[in-house]
């Protein structure tokens, strides 16, 4: 059994405050980045890249964001296994937090900063600067997530944690989404106000995400002993964990899937709906308000009747919205206006359970499989989902982007909604996917294995 102290509540809430920061970073990024640099025509943006495209779908922001992820194939496991096998004294985790948060944050920012007129420097510019931002992300978010069953003393200790860190991360979202109303109160440019907004909430964040590097004592609520398993021999043992491989499939296609929304939902709201801006920070903090009074039920069904049924059913639930996308303007029989908060609605129904659960679920694996070999590896497999949820996120903004090529404008809008298609297709696999994960085998097992 384990010795270390239970984490008070408190402290839960301040290292759910971890998750605030990061979020709005990488939110920012969700719903700004691909709008800031292929603007719709009467968005009033310059042009900072070419908006040529290659082999037919392909522009410069699909080939920049393809760029990220081969680094990220070394960097997120190299780092978990740092962090799994550090005997630094003041944690496995801590020391790795603190050295991420500042580059994450800045990164971010630089990233609305292109620095000439020449569409060349600034492609260059962003595949250095966005290779930067992901290398310091990881070093922040992989222990961050490590800490989560380390934190935990039993199922029900994980399912809250990751209760208060799925409320943080669509706080996350609602801050991100104010960067056009922050603009707005900025007496500049369009360029300049917006990039005034993003500065502010970078700093911001940073701040959020430096509150439980100086608060959490690691050592006295966490006894997980530094691993000695060598880099690839823990990745190849990650991988070969059939629960996990599962697990990891369902929650890439769910980052992809919400990566569409976020930067979709500016076009879906200008283009398809013929509405201003300023509607979507409205949209998405009513989202997340609404998932709010949802996570309670998520919380007590998730004990009752297991986490993997209500996973699949939400899949399911977030392929409808997607269907609903595909229609916007057009199909529905509702004035423009109601038919975004409809879709608002019924997002935030899935939002909520794939919110929660996927961390938890993370969280049981990891646990079970350092009981069950004696080697704990939580920094690898959550180095492992991390790589797969920016996987996913990058995933998702390819999609959107090459979605554009085929019309992003109102009246020519074919594009924007085959996003609403390909959102259908990834989360209805992932529901029948993640339908194979042997929940209570494992739960069980863990329950075996913490009573010898």
């Amino acid at each position: 059994m384990s010795k270390k102290q239970k984490l008070p509540l408190r402290l839960q809430l301040l290292y759910a405050v971890g998750q605030l920061g990061w979020s709005t970073l990488t939110n920012i990024i969700g719903l700004q980045l691909v709008y800031f640099y292929i603007p719709p025509s009467d968005a009033g943006l310059p042009t900072f890249i070419t908006q040529a495209t290659f082999f037919v779908v392909l522009n410069a922001i699909v080939l920049v964001a393809a760029s990220g992820r081969l680094l990220d194939a070394i960097t997120d496991p190299l780092i978990a296994s740092w962090s799994d096998r550090t005997e630094n004294p003041s944690g496995k985790r801590i020391p790795f937090m603190r050295y991420g948060a500042a580059p994450a944050a800045l990164f971010c920012f630089l990233m609305f900063l292109p620095p000439s007129d020449s569409s060349a420097i600034n492609i260059v510019w962003l595949v250095i600067v966005q290779a930067l931002f992901y290398v310091a992300l990881t070093a922040y978010v992989t222990p961050y997530f490590a800490l989560l069953p380390e934190l935990s003393r039993d199922a029900d200790d994980r399912l809250n944690l990751s209760t208060w860190i799925s409320i943080t991360f669509a706080l996350g979202i609602v801050l991100a989404a104010q960067v056009p109303v922050i603009a707005g109160l900025f007496p500049f440019g369009a360029v300049q106000s917006l990039q005034a907004a993003i500065a502010l909430l970078c700093v911001l964040a940073l701040l959020l995400m430096l509150v439980p590097v100086f608060t959490l004592d690691e050592k006295m609520y966490s006894d997980s002993e530094p691993s000695n398993v060598p880099m690839m021999a823990a990745l190849r043992e990650t991988f070969s964990n059939i629960n996990f491989r599962y697990y990891v499939i369902a929650d890439f296609s769910y980052f992809t899937a919400i990566t569409i929304i976020s930067t979709g939902l500016l076009y879906y709201i200008t283009v398809l709906l013929l509405q201003a801006e300023a509607l979507v920070g409205l949209l998405l903090t009513i989202t997340v308000l609404l998932s709010f009074l949802i996570y309670p039920l998520v919380n007590m069904l998730a004990k009752r009747v297991g986490k993997k049924i209500l996973v699949v059913a939400a899949f399911f639930m977030m392929s409808a919205v997607f269907v609903l996308v595909y229609f916007l303007g057009e199909g529905i029989p509702l004035s423009n206006t109601s038919q975004a908060y409809l879709v608002v609605l019924i997002y935030a129904i899935p939002l909520a359970f794939l919110g929660v659960l996927p961390n938890a679920i993370l969280a049981d694996i990891a646990t079970h499989d350092a009981l069950e070999t004696g080697k704990p590896k939580e920094g690898m497999y959550f180095a492992a989902r991390t790589l797969a949820q920016k996987f996913g996120q990058t995933f998702g903004v390819l999609i959107f982007a090459m979605m554009t090529t085929f019309g992003k404008d109102i009246g020519n809008d074919t594009g924007i909604r085959l996003s609403g298609v390909v959102g259908f297709v990834l989360c209805f696999l992932a529901g029948v996917i993640f339908l194979r994960y042997q929940e209570s085998q494992i739960l069980n097992e863990i329950r075996t294995m913490e009573t010898k």
